[in-house]
């Protein structure tokens, strides 16, 4: 990847709704050469979807956690994919430490939340720490810092 790339990834990363024609002015290149850029990193699976970025305070969640789980061996929450499609899942990441697994929920509800703490607690031992405020969200990707 050039720098190209990467100031095309900045910018479908700020907004993913940018025409080719925009973001073709923002980067310097024609249209075409943009589209066709887009699209080999699409192929690539360098980008990999696109995506709306919602409140889930406004959209009726106000809840949010990190859930870690401590859970091996067979009835674990790594190995049971019915988990991820559960109301509120939003991510699930294998880790390494004391932990096997750590999830980002949201919920309805402190009640919806303790739902959730009981329905996981059937796999291992659940850890929860509450999210107050996030004052960064997400960042996107930026391009590596060159090696030394």
């Amino acid at each position: 990847m050039d720098e190209t790339d990467w100031e095309l990834l900045r910018e479908v990363q700020d907004n993913a709704r940018l025409s080719y024609k925009e973001l073709s002015r923002r980067v310097h290149l024609s249209p075409p050469a943009v589209a066709e850029r887009v699209h080999k990193l699409e192929e690539a699976g360098v980008i990999t979807g696109y995506h709306a970025k919602v409140d889930p305070i406004r959209a009726g969640w106000p809840v949010s956690a990190f859930i870690r789980m401590s859970c091996y061996g067979p009835r674990c929450v790594l190995r049971d994919p019915a988990v991820a499609t559960w109301p509120g899942i939003l991510e699930i990441h294998r880790v390494t430490g004391d932990a096997c697994s750590i999830l980002r929920i949201v919920a309805v509800s402190m009640a919806a939340f303790e739902q959730l703490i009981d329905q996981l607690a059937s796999y291992g031992q659940p850890a929860s720490t509450m999210i107050l405020s996030s004052p960064l969200p997400g960042h996107p990707l930026a391009a590596p810092a060159p090696p030394d």
